[in-house]
């Protein structure tokens, strides 16, 4: 882990304020957005990437909040059991090998890349998720319900199980075709490594 204390403090820092009284940017969110636009944005036009979002996206439309939230209670426990059809459908998938592998080619930079849907459904994780909906969070309503531009940089918190500064970097993932915004993506970037 790098010991760089003047920039963890900053990081850590509860909130700069810019001269006009505006949030000025953590340091760490410009790094982060540099990356999407030279990476992420590309790897999410990946046909594959979009191929598994559209068939989600008809799988879901118009699934009742009460059918979501049963399968969000299903894949929370499911994180504790033995078997796991819910979690092991959308691990085994492409769309899953596919974040991996980006995930790899990241070295130790990228912590974890998951893909949720129009309703905020997960479609493929390079890591196991703790829910299924992130529907009902800032990553997916800062993103997807923004628009086909949006950036959503959460705060840096430290990651308990690995001690590490961590963020979340959240955008929303265009159809090429149609220009409509069809999902979202969700990646953890290791500000250590950073």
């Amino acid at each position: 882990m790098k010991n760089n204390l003047g920039y963890t403090l900053a990081v850590v820092a509860s909130i700069f304020v810019g001269a006009n009284g505006a949030m000025a940017e953590e340091p760490h969110e410009a790094p982060i957005r540099d990356i999407i636009k030279l990476d992420v944005r590309e790897w999410m036009k990946d046909p594959l990437v979009i191929a598994a979002i559209k068939a989600q996206n008809e799988k879901t439309s118009g699934m009742s909040e009460d059918v979501i939230l049963k399968m969000d209670k299903q894949w929370r426990a499911e994180t504790k059991a033995d078997k796991k059809p819910l979690i092991d459908g959308i691990a085994g998938n492409a769309l899953s090998a596919f974040l991996k592998e980006k995930q790899a080619e990241s070295g130790e930079l990228i912590s974890e890349m998951f893909v949720m849907d129009a309703i905020g459904l997960n479609v493929g994780m390079s890591n196991q998720t703790s829910d299924y909906w992130q529907g009902d969070e800032a990553k997916w309503q800062k993103s997807f319900l923004v628009g086909k531009d949006a950036i959503f940089i959460d705060e840096a918190e430290i990651d308990d199980s690995t001690s590490t500064l961590q963020a979340q970097a959240s955008i929303s993932i265009v159809d090429p075709d149609s220009g409509k915004v069809i999902g979202a993506v969700t990646l953890g970037f290791n500000l250590d490594a950073l």
